[in-house]
């Protein structure tokens, strides 16, 4: 018997009691409930707005929505788990009544914002902090029994422009990514999703080291995220500003899906869709 049959990627989730195939790639949608986040675009302040974003990204073909309420820029202000919650909580609410069909990531690293998110409706944890800035996080998880997005950063927000120091990015991700699962497969953890970390605690040199490794990352077996939208990895090459890397975006994530990814987290759903389907065309998934 072939070898490849015990070691096949995991690409389904079940997430919101629906199982997910994530064979064929995935597009996320980025809705911040900040007043700072790094992309004005996808600032969305209030309830009324925040649910009109979400009904066009569910329109033009968004799988998935992530709500964050905590600003992960370089240099954010850090605000109160109670803060987080008042922005977050009326808005996960509000979305899951108007449409119960969407399957909703909360992007936070604190277990207290995250369980609250997830009995008010929400489906998967998207914590960039990997479970290292709340030491309760992967216990919650497992708990609950969601998915879990596992991010590679080093720091916080606050400091982790003065931590991109490496000696061999790649297998220190990947070692991060080793240890991280290991962790969570001993609590129970089963749907666990790896994203690189582009832009976090790295230079846009090192997340391209990474994105051109990006494949190899199937080493672990996990479904892959690549969350490059409009970051600075983009615009350092192109030029501009956040603003303008909308055409760069849409390049880079056809590169991540030719290597593997499984879900894109965008700003920009349709752009995103119409690069799955190509490539979904392309590839006969």
């Amino acid at each position: 018997m072939a070898k490849d049959t015990f070691f096949q990627k995991k690409e389904t989730i079940n997430a919101g009691g629906k199982l997910i195939d994530l064979n064929v790639p995935k597009v996320m949608g980025i809705i911040n409930l900040t007043p700072d986040s790094f992309y004005a675009g996808s600032r969305k302040q209030g309830i009324s707005d925040a649910l009109e974003q979400a009904g066009k990204m569910l329109a033009e073909g968004a799988d998935f929505l992530d709500i964050g309420a905590y600003s992960s820029r370089p240099g954010a202000d850090d605000i109160s788990i109670q803060e987080e919650i008042d922005r977050l909580l009326p808005v996960v609410e509000m979305i899951t009544a108007n449409h119960p069909e969407v399957i909703l990531s909360v992007d936070t690293f604190r277990s207290t914002v995250a369980e609250a998110a997830i009995k008010a409706g929400a489906h998967i944890i998207n914590d960039i902090s990997g479970g290292q800035l709340d030491e309760n996080m992967f216990a919650t998880v497992a708990r609950l029994q969601v998915p879990y997005i596992l991010m590679h950063m080093k720091g916080t927000p606050q400091n982790m422009n003065q931590m991109a120091h490496y000696e061999d990015i790649f297998i220190e991700v990947l070692d991060y990514f080793s240890e991280r699962y290991h962790l969570l497969k001993q609590l129970g953890v089963h749907d666990v999703i790896i994203d690189p970390g582009f832009g976090f605690a790295k230079m846009p040199d090192q997340s391209y080291t990474l994105m051109s490794r990006l494949q190899d990352f199937n080493i672990l077996l996990l479904p892959i995220l690549a969350g490059i939208s409009r970051k600075r990895m983009v615009y350092s090459i192109t030029g501009g500003t956040a603003e303008d890397a909308l055409n760069g975006t849409t390049a880079l994530n056809t590169i991540a899906l030719t290597k593997g990814a499984n879900i894109l987290r965008v700003h920009d759903v349709k752009e995103a869709v119409e690069a799955v389907t190509i490539y979904c065309k392309v590839t006969g998934r």
